[in-house]
């Protein structure tokens, strides 16, 4: 089903942009008045909302298209709309992928090549940007790690004291992190072999306002929002992994600028994330909460999940230097930003039901886009 406003051949296309990623983007870049169509499925708790919210913000530049990212007839009707193309239709959860690797496989790298194949058939020059993950790297325990009270970290005189870098060899233990890494070699491929300006993000973790945090994925929304409902905070394994995180205005920066510079990134894979300078571990995010809280969170212990990282931080340095971009918010500023709109926004609330999201929407459907629209 498509919800058809005023989509042009100028159009920015953001696939799965109802979540959190596309949402902030979206409204990015519809504030600096790009037209915008927006495909997801509305499946993921939460989504409806955020599509309420842009819909409430910017109605007359943005279009809906409400399709599964492997449906070739509304790919294709949108991607013949769109100048650029951002890629976050995918299912990004480690546990959801151990559970049903099939389905996993299908969102993610069927999905991506269909995806992929529209832009190829289009005829035409689409930038395109796809969010891969650094689960590609699989449990990374051939890095020494020393434990301290709080935090993994490498020893004094590690080679990563700068991060985990591109040239590392990709080595996914996960379902998702295997069919996450497929269809990012099918961006780079599609970039060599047919052309494509395509650029790949492996991306360590995100956050910041519009994230639906759930156990699965989007542990720091996740775990403000249990601290808020007063509900206990589940961490599998010490407590102690670290990864280095990043604000969602860094991050949509970091796209805009891959967008702005496509020939320094057609056809290359970067880590991107807060970097060393933004590392936090899950036990730090407790004492951090409880600080804004006024109160310690009630945490329970459980086993580790197979193939976690203890430790992961992202050498930024490629991505700096092919577009000039590095984080601008901390990690203690952006979890209280984020902390502020969770309360803002009445978000420790149930979020609605999926099968409840299209009727948020106060719109006409239409059929598909017209061929020559």
């Amino acid at each position: 089903m498509t919800y058809l406003h005023s989509a042009t051949r100028h159009s920015v296309l953001i696939t799965g942009g109802a979540g959190f990623i596309g949402t902030n983007l979206a409204h990015r870049l519809l504030s600096g008045g790009n037209a915008v169509i927006i495909l997801d499925n509305l499946a993921r708790p939460g989504v409806g909302r955020n599509l309420q919210w842009l819909r409430t913000q910017h109605r007359d530049r943005l279009a809906v298209v409400v399709a599964d990212i492997r449906d070739e007839k509304a790919v294709a009707g949108a991607v013949r709309q769109a100048g650029q193309v951002f890629h976050f239709a995918t299912q990004v959860a480690v546990t959801t992928s151990l559970a049903d690797p099939v389905a996993d496989f299908e969102a993610n790298a069927r999905g991506t090549l269909t995806l992929l194949e529209a832009v190829r058939r289009a005829g035409r020059s689409v930038p395109l940007l796809f969010t891969s993950t650094n689960k590609v790297y699989g449990d990374l325990n051939d890095i020494a790690l020393a434990g301290g009270d709080s935090r993994y970290a490498p020893p004094d005189g590690s080679p990563f004291r700068d991060g985990v870098n591109e040239r590392r060899a990709v080595a996914s233990q996960s379902p998702n992190g295997c069919a996450k890494g497929a269809a990012e070699q099918y961006v780079l491929d599609y970039a060599r072999t047919y052309g494509l300006p395509a650029t790949v993000f492996r991306m360590s973790c995100i956050y910041g306002p519009h994230q639906c945090g759930n156990e699965d994925q989007g542990w720091v929304a996740h775990f403000l929002l249990r601290a808020m409902q007063n509900r206990p905070i589940t961490i599998c394994g010490d407590g102690r992994q670290v990864r280095d995180v990043l604000f969602i205005d860094d991050l949509i920066d970091a796209m805009i600028f891959a967008q702005a510079n496509v020939e320094a990134v057609r056809g290359r894979a970067f880590n991107v994330g807060g970097g060393p300078q933004n590392t936090i571990s899950l036990l730090e995010l407790t004492a951090m909460i409880a600080a804004l809280q006024g109160e310690l969170p009630r945490v329970v212990f459980s086993d580790w999940r197979a193939a976690d990282q203890r430790w992961y931080v992202s050498d930024t340095r490629a991505i700096g230097a092919a577009t000039g971009w590095s984080p601008r918010v901390g990690v203690g500023e952006g979890v209280r930003r984020l902390h502020r709109w969770l309360i803002d926004t009445r978000m420790t609330e149930e979020m609605e039901p999926a099968a409840d999201a299209e009727a948020l929407l106060d719109v006409e459907p239409l059929t598909y886009f017209a061929k020559d629209a």
